[in-house]
């Protein structure tokens, strides 16, 4: 039999190896000299993927207080979207820093990479904490929707941290500098989430409301 839960992990990882693979062609390739663009592609093109599958592995093995791969092992499709986001989100991120021609730039990309993860994952923490139900027991107990809610979280947060971090670098203080400054757009997508999804769509307070029930382990919602 085949897991669907492990496909749709697969899934996200290809779509976090196809947007760093598209990110380094575009960033690597100048159409001056053909071998260095080769060679800077791979460089940064294998760096990136590599530590796509280091670093989303380490993620999946972390999230969700560490249950998401014996979930995906039970074939369990709202753990398989959690954890195929996570490898989309941390694709996003790397793609928006791994493209260049020199080896400083390859370190100032992995520097950045470890800022915007962190970043990322901070962010989707704190969204968890103002959550109003435990995503966590809802993605163990199989809800989907409650997966797809933060996958969308996720990768929305990433977009945004993907974005603050690329750009040309223009010196530590200036560039980290803009960093914060772009972040702070992130900073309306929590009142966007509580008033469009749970007051408009729910009809739900903006706070207060019960957690969501909760089923059994392996039980399904009708």
């Amino acid at each position: 039999m085949t897991n669907a839960a492990r496909g749709i992990v697969r899934a996200g990882y290809l779509c976090g190896a196809a947007f760093v693979v598209v990110s380094a062609i575009q960033g690597c390739v100048h159409g001056e000299d053909w071998k260095a663009d080769a060679l800077w592609s791979l460089v940064f093109g294998g760096s990136a993927l590599l530590l796509l599958w280091a670093v989303g592995t380490a993620g999946i093995r972390v999230l969700l207080r560490s249950r998401l791969p014996g979930e995906i092992a039970r074939d369990n499709v709202a753990a398989g979207v959690a954890a195929g986001a996570h490898f989309a989100a941390t694709g996003l991120i790397i793609a928006k820093c791994f493209y260049g021609d020199d080896v400083a730039t390859l370190g100032i990309s992995v520097v950045f990479f470890v800022i915007g993860q962190a970043t990322l994952h901070l962010f989707v923490v704190l969204f968890r904490l103002l959550t109003l139900y435990a995503e966590e027991q809802e993605i163990e107990g199989e809800n989907v929707a409650a997966a797809v809610s933060y996958a969308g979280a996720m990768i929305a947060i990433a977009l945004i941290v993907g974005h603050a971090t690329e750009g040309d670098f223009a010196g530590w203080g200036i560039s980290l500098r803009a960093y914060g400054v772009a972040l702070v757009s992130a900073l309306v997508l929590y009142p966007v989430r509580q008033l469009g999804v749970q007051t408009l769509l729910l009809r739900k307070r903006f706070r207060g409301q019960a957690a969501i029930p909760f089923r059994a382990r392996g039980g399904r919602r009708g």
